[in-house]
């Protein structure tokens, strides 16, 4: 596969036919109450052709643009284009915008003036008192519009840190801002600030506690955890994109535990996990593209734009659906990452640019990269990498003296090179891929199996 130019044959053909089907489906669904379900996917399967088609064609423009940059684990060095995220990132924008009436279809027809009632005149105490005003479910298209917004300006300052490459410790609050929307129509609409209490702690607590103002601080670090923790975890071919397809494959599964008929009609929690598939069907077909040209050999780089765009999808899913902790047990490998990686990020260790594992040219392997200490560390400092040595999460390298000099970088991919040695680009992608999966089913079984030892009920009757 190349990773510019036209289309072939072949390909021509087969994304014509998915877009052909795909606008059949669409326009069918309006023979009854809208179908949005199913008018979602079909628009997911659109998204898919329409970014695969992009990539293929802004590639050469995006090299010509400057927006292109070197594959380091690879013997030649080629350049790629990069920041192709962005291109993901706007497809996606785009469908769940044109999407809007269709969630809201049965309610624009039965319920309003678009449904033939335009011109009947209706009596002022009716429609103060009749079910015209009410029914019409405002504030979920409020949440939709604000979930929008929120992917909208997070793309916008993805493409900036693209651009201007922000520095860490600026771009760590980029996610905050952009969640402001979410947050504001959370509070507008929803306000339950109350969390189910354990029954260990019920005897002091009450069954529910009311965090008042934390909770929304708390929403905000999800806000602000998701994107830079995908973020964190890259540097090889197709992670990125991997592991953010595995979450969504996973919360795509949580949501349809909840749908019919699986579960009893009406579910308080149904139209929470219809929310958010409708955000998650047409991220997958986006997502399933890029992945395809980012793959090992990646033909296109994704940027930091599809780090936040991905992070902030799932936030705002879990937020506006409320599941925050469920989606907190699928991020289990990139919480790991974060905390196995603090020394680094909080500086507490050097920590380079670029942290990325090492390519070995004569091996075609990648190996474990390394970190220098201009200064010897301080004891405090080196007792805990002596413990890290001892538990296998780092490799140390000391002078005679014993000086720490050296040390592997903190993060994931590393570490899983120190534990099973180097190995092909693709295989470790697949491997930490596998473990994505692998911790996001525990995850799961936790949050619907074993959340009963703590808590009186789930919520799922299955």
């Amino acid at each position: 596969m190349t990773a510019t130019g036209a289309l072939n044959r072949g390909e021509t053909l087969w994304l014509l036919t998915l877009s052909a089907a795909s606008i059949g489906v669409i326009a069918n669904t309006f023979q009854g109450d809208g179908e949005p379900l199913i008018a979602s996917f079909a628009f997911s399967v659109l998204a898919y052709a329409f970014t695969f088609s992009l990539i293929r064609w802004l590639g050469d423009t995006f090299i010509k643009a400057g927006l292109k940059g070197k594959d380091l684990c690879k013997a030649r060095r080629p350049e790629i284009p990069e920041t192709m995220g962005a291109v993901s990132a706007v497809v996606y924008l785009l469908v769940i915008i044109v999407f809007i009436p269709f969630p809201f279809y049965k309610d624009i027809v039965a319920a309003t003036s678009g449904g033939g009632n335009r011109d009947i005149v209706v009596e002022v105490h009716h429609v103060e008192t009749g079910r015209f005003l009410h029914r019409f479910p405002h504030s979920k298209l409020a949440s939709y519009l604000s979930a929008i917004l929120s992917l909208q300006s997070v793309v916008i300052l993805g493409i900036g840190d693209d651009l201007f490459d922000i520095r860490w410790r600026h771009k760590l609050l980029i996610p905050a801002f952009a969640s402001i929307p979410l947050l504001v129509v959370y509070f507008v609409d929803f306000g339950v600030t109350q969390v189910v209490v354990p029954l260990s702690l019920q005897q002091y607590f009450g069954s529910l506690l009311d965090l008042g103002w934390l909770y929304y601080a708390y929403m905000a670090a999800v806000a602000i955890f998701c994107p830079n923790s995908i973020n964190i975890l890259a540097g090889i071919n197709g992670i990125e994109v991997s592991q953010s397809l595995v979450i969504a494959v996973l919360l795509v599964i949580n949501d349809v535990l909840y749908l019919v008929p699986l579960t009893p009609y009406p579910h308080p929690a149904t139209d929470s996990h219809l929310f958010s598939l409708y955000l998650l069907l047409p991220f997958i077909g986006v997502s399933t593209a890029l992945w395809q040209f980012n793959w090992y050999p990646a033909k296109v780089f994704v940027g930091d734009t599809y780090c936040y765009f991905a992070g902030m999808v799932f936030a705002v899913v879990a937020i506006q659906g409320h599941f925050s902790k469920t989606l907190l047990l699928l991020f289990i490998p990139q919480i790991f990452n974060f905390i196995y990686s603090s020394p680094q990020l909080f500086r507490l260790v050097p920590c380079p640019r670029h942290r990325l594992p090492r390519f070995n040219a004569r091996s075609g392997l990648l190996e474990p990269s390394s970190t220098l200490y201009p200064h010897p560390p301080k004891a405090h400092l080196v007792l805990i990498l002596k413990l890290f040595q001892k538990l296998r999460l780092v490799q140390l390298e000391e002078t005679p003296k014993g000086e720490i000099i050296e040390s592997t970088n903190l993060t994931l991919l590393n570490l899983w090179l120190v534990w099973f040695g180097p190995m092909r680009e693709d295989r470790l992608a697949s491997w930490i891929t596998g473990l994505q999966f692998g911790c996001g089913i525990l995850g799961l079984f936790v949050r619907h199996r074993l959340a009963l030892l703590v808590f009186q009920e789930d919520n799922l009757p299955v």
